[in-house]
């Protein structure tokens, strides 16, 4: 059965650091594909907001 985990988070170690943590339950052969992407929110007078997301597809044992 294909699963996905997903991951949402302001600043980029934050996400690094849960992914890894999660990886750390599965095989490598699990893994089907890892999507990534950023985001930016605010206009010049504010401040930016950043959001960084993945997706991790994988194989259910």
């Amino acid at each position: 059965m294909i699963q996905v985990k997903l991951f949402d988070y302001e600043h980029e170690q934050d996400l690094e650091d849960e992914m890894n943590v999660f990886l750390e339950d599965i095989r490598d052969n699990q893994i089907v594909d890892i999507k990534y992407n950023v985001a930016t929110t605010g206009e010049e007078e504010e401040k930016q907001i950043y959001c960084f997301s993945a997706m991790i597809i994988y194989k259910k044992r």
